[in-house]
Parts: C-alpha cells; structure tokens; sequence
C-alpha cells in the first residue's frame, strides 16, 4: 500500500512540475513577445533621435530604452505577469531592474559601437540585457509563489 501512495505522490509531483513548466514557458513567450514589441518601440525612437532629431547616438539609446520601458512595464504588468502583483510593489522593482538594464544597455551600447554601426551596437546590447531582465522580472518583479517554489 505504502508504495502505490508514493508512486500517486511522485506522479502528482511530476504533473505538477510539467504544469509549472509549461506555465513558465508560455510566460516566457509573452514576456518576448512583450520584449518584441517594446524593443521595436526603442529601435524606432532610437532611428528618429539620431536620424531625423540629429541626438547624439548614446543620448538617442538610453532615451529610446527609457521611454520604451514604460509600454514594457505596462504590457508585462498586465499581459505576461497578469497583474498579479501591485503596482506599489512591482513598480519600484521594475525601475531599480530598469535602471540596471539602463546601466547594462548603455555600457554594452557604447562599447559596442566603438566596432559597429549604432543599430548593430543596439542589437548587441539588447542581446546582452534580455536574459537579465527576464530573469528579475520572473523571480523578483512579479515574483508569485506559485511561479517560484
């Protein structure tokens, strides 16, 4: 008896590790598809600051990333993450992760472009900054329980 009880725990445990899992990779779907999207945001604004508005080309980036991580906080509050934290608690995360994806953007941005042309200087920053800002978006912006144990 004892082992057909444990074999019913183990493969609830696996049903409920498979779940977990998909649910993780749909999120992780939206979250680029979300990404997707905000990024375009930032490649247009970035291709209008330095080519029609003639900004310096990392002024262009770090405004470009700025405005973009608004749509991106909305979007991902809403859309990927459900809403399920508070904007009093995800908002001030979601800057601080912000501002490190700033940082990172901007660093990798202007090192980039001492070899590349600005738009392939950007597609290696964002690169660069895409797994961190998932990652602190999943485990610590909208962290649930459910997502995280």
């Amino acid at each position: 008896m004892s082992g057909g009880k444990e074999m019913m725990q183990s493969s609830d445990s696996a049903i409920s590790t498979s779940r977990w899992l998909r649910q993780l990779l749909g999120r992780a779907g939206r979250f680029t598809l979300v990404g997707g999207l905000a990024t375009l945001v930032q490649y247009l604004l970035l291709v209008v600051l330095v080519e029609l508005a003639a900004m310096a080309t990392v002024l262009s980036s770090a405004l470009a990333f700025t405005l973009s991580a608004a749509l991106n906080y909305l979007l991902n509050f809403y859309f990927t993450f459900g809403g399920g934290a508070r904007h009093r608690q995800a908002l001030p995360k979601f800057v601080a992760v912000a501002t490190i994806g700033l940082a990172t953007n901007t660093l990798c941005f202007s090192l980039a472009l001492l070899l590349l042309p600005y738009l392939l200087a950007q597609l290696v920053a964002t690169l660069i900054t895409l797994i961190g800002n998932f990652l602190l978006h999943q485990f610590w912006i909208y962290r649930e329980s459910q997502w995280n144990s």
